[in-house]
């Protein structure tokens, strides 16, 4: 039996709540999150961020999980307009990014995770009062299976 989908992603998904950054429980696999948005109609993605401790290293995890486009300059302002124009990236009911092995990144650079941070809150709001907004799921486990430093 599958755990129920713990209830800030859950209203997020059954519209109850607007789309925002939403934690996921530590004890929980992300792909779960991932497979509960896509059942409800949701397009996802996941980026794992396990092992990253740079810049260049998050860019590359980021073009590569969210299949960004050739465009994509890997910066900060190319990534908020990735995030921001989506037209690359199909809408469904809308769109979540699941993000999981975050902590070292945020914990040896912290300046460029707080970038990071700002640039993901700021295309959430951006999508908020669309059709098909965007919800980030924050899982503060690791995902099973994902690359160790």
């Amino acid at each position: 039996m599958t755990a129920p989908v713990p209830r800030p992603l859950a209203a997020v998904l059954d519209g109850s709540t607007p789309p925002g950054v939403v934690p996921w429980p530590h004890d929980r696999p992300a792909h779960e999150a991932l497979d509960a948005a896509r059942a409800a109609g949701w397009h996802g993605a996941l980026l794992d961020l396990e092992g990253v401790t740079g810049k260049a290293e998050f860019m590359d995890r980021c073009a590569g999980a969210l299949r960004l486009p050739d465009w994509f300059g890997r910066n900060w302002d190319a990534l908020a307009d990735c995030l921001t124009d989506l037209s690359w990236c199909p809408a469904d009911r809308g769109r979540v990014l699941v993000v999981c092995g975050w902590r070292q990144y945020a914990s040896a650079a912290p300046d460029d995770w707080s970038v990071a941070e700002e640039v993901i809150a700021d295309a959430v709001g951006f999508w908020r009062d669309t059709d098909t907004g965007l919800v980030v799921v924050m899982a503060r486990g690791r995902e099973p299976g994902a690359r160790t430093a």
